[in-house]
């Protein structure tokens, strides 16, 4: 019995362990989906550099309030994955967000993104931000606007100057 108890916790200890280290993490709930939807969900978090496992529900509450994740205890219920990003926070969002538009059986439950708790509908609007390199492009886009429009403008004048030396 000592076994197991002592198996347990070593799981408790890895599930908070990932929960610190994690800048993103979400919980789903996975009922529905088959073995081949699972296996493309897992292939798709994977090449983003996310984490995705089913763990059971008493283990990751324990987990959560080891590090104070008290928050996301709430969605453990029924069957449960959770997907840990510890490089992108945004990853795991535009994922499952997207995968849950495709396959209506994954539900999204909540999460945490930097220790954070966040909703269903936070968990969207994180899903639908542009990515790093397009909010780079639109911030480039931006600060560029008004050197452009001053070019503009001196060229239209340098061009009316022109046309009135010709005349």
């Amino acid at each position: 019995m000592s076994k197991a108890i002592e198996r347990k916790k070593q799981v408790v200890a890895e599930i908070a362990e990932k929960l610190e280290k994690s800048k993103s993490t979400i919980v789903a709930d996975y009922r529905g989906l088959d073995v081949k939807q699972m296996n493309e969900l897992r292939k798709q978090l994977r090449e983003a550099g996310v984490e995705f496992k089913v763990l059971k529900n008493t283990l990751t509450r324990r987990a959560c309030e080891q590090v104070g994740a008290n928050d996301l205890t709430e969605h453990l219920t029924g069957p449960t994955a959770v997907a840990f990003s510890y490089e992108d926070v945004v990853a795991p969002a535009k994922i499952l967000h997207g995968f849950a538009k495709e396959n209506k059986e994954l539900e999204i439950k909540g999460g945490l993104v930097e220790g954070k708790a966040v909703s269903l509908d936070e968990i969207k609007e994180l899903a639908e931000l542009p990515s790093y390199e397009g909010l780079l492009s639109m911030l480039l886009s931006v600060l560029q606007a008004p050197v452009r429009n001053f070019a503009l403008a001196v060229k239209a004048v340098a061009d009316k100057d022109g046309e009135a030396a010709e005349a």
